[in-house]
């Protein structure tokens, strides 16, 4: 499972350091080059929809990494592989 939190690594994808919550947006737009603020407003948006909005930005929460490279869901699990 290390692994796949390895390959999440190497997308590049951070959360961003200008953060309300938890980093997502302002990741996404630094990511984008899109205004932090804007960015803001369409991930709030996008919680509009039902389930999509919400439950991707609960997914990328625990997936995404911090700026140090840590990961939420490794953490919970103590950093150990998961099989």
């Amino acid at each position: 499972m290390n692994s796949l939190f390895d390959s999440i690594r190497k997308i590049g994808f951070r959360r961003g350091p200008d953060r309300i919550l938890g980093g997502i947006a302002g990741g996404l737009a630094e990511v984008t080059g899109i205004n932090v603020w804007i960015m803001r407003l369409i991930v709030l948006a996008s919680f509009l929809l039902p389930v999509l909005g919400i439950g991707a930005y609960l997914v990328a929460w625990i997936l995404a990494p911090w700026q140090d490279n840590s990961i939420p869901l490794q953490q919970a699990f103590g950093g150990r592989s998961i099989q």
